[in-house]
């Protein structure tokens, strides 16, 4: 099946506009509605959380009403084309209610082979990463320049990220901490921007762990378009969230996977 990204990536942008929209308003302000979707631990919702979503789900609406739907704070909505929308209005909701700019919009469209396209929108910075379709690109402050993820390099030399110092399960985090040991610079709290960092060559590596479909699939698609290579921590597919091991090639995603086995 062949896919028009050009009209894939217009709508992509019109969404990245519509939630950037919703949000700012609210962000680092001190009347922020913020509630918790879980009571045994902090897990935080906020209004421009629902605001972005509906946003971009008005726009699907109107622009692509055949295709479906896959959101973080709605219902999914099941389409015809064969093409889902992918939508998280704010990966990073800690860092967002924190007033850190490490948060994102994400936006990918996936078929059923996984994602085919992505976006990782920072509204508050300017920035938008996009992969997909023989395109690879990031637009923001700095003007408008191509995605290339870093050259191989050995492990002890790497820059390896994640955004939770435990990251998941006790065994996850002994995992990430076996690959963590072994490299020169380890930086936590990086959200979604962290794969944004890693598609524009700034860093090596992204560990992660309890992701959902939504969290990982956009970052998939820029990563893969800028040289990259994400998968689970067994070398599997991670378009369905769980683990997920980003690396810039495929080199040092060998070495991390090799550590990383173990702990599966």
């Amino acid at each position: 099946m062949t896919h028009d990204f050009d009209a894939l990536f217009a709508v992509a942008h019109q969404l990245a506009d519509a939630a950037a929209e919703a949000i700012l308003p609210h962000f680092r302000q001190a009347s922020l509605d913020t509630t918790t979707k879980s009571d045994a631990e902090y897990d935080p919702v906020t209004v421009a959380d629902r605001a972005s979503e509906l946003a971009m789900r008005a726009i699907l609406a109107q622009e692509r009403p055949d295709d479906s739907i896959l959101g973080e704070e709605f219902e999914p909505v099941t389409g015809t084309t064969g093409l889902t929308w992918v939508l998280d209005p704010i990966d990073g909701t800690r860092g967002f209610v924190s007033g850190t700019p490490t948060w994102g919009v994400l936006i990918s469209c996936a078929d059923n082979s996984g994602p085919i396209m992505g976006m990782i929108a920072q509204p508050y910075i300017g920035e938008r990463f996009v992969g997909g379709g023989g395109q690879s690109y990031v637009r923001g402050p700095l003007g408008e320049h191509a995605l290339k993820t870093r050259a191989p390099r050995a492990l002890a030399e790497a820059t390896v990220l994640t955004t939770f110092p435990e990251v998941g399960t006790a065994q996850e985090r002994a995992g990430f901490e076996a690959v963590a040991q072994n490299t020169r610079l380890v930086r936590y709290g990086m959200d979604c921007y962290g794969y944004a960092l890693l598609a524009a060559g700034q860093v090596d590596l992204v560990i992660e762990a309890g992701l959902q479909p939504y969290d990982i699939q956009a970052p998939i698609a820029v990563v893969e378009a800028a040289g990259g290579i994400v998968t689970d921590w067994n070398g599997a597919p991670a378009h369905n969230g769980g683990r997920a091991l980003a690396a810039a090639n495929t080199e040092i995603h060998r070495d991390a996977l090799a550590i990383l086995k173990g702990f599966t």
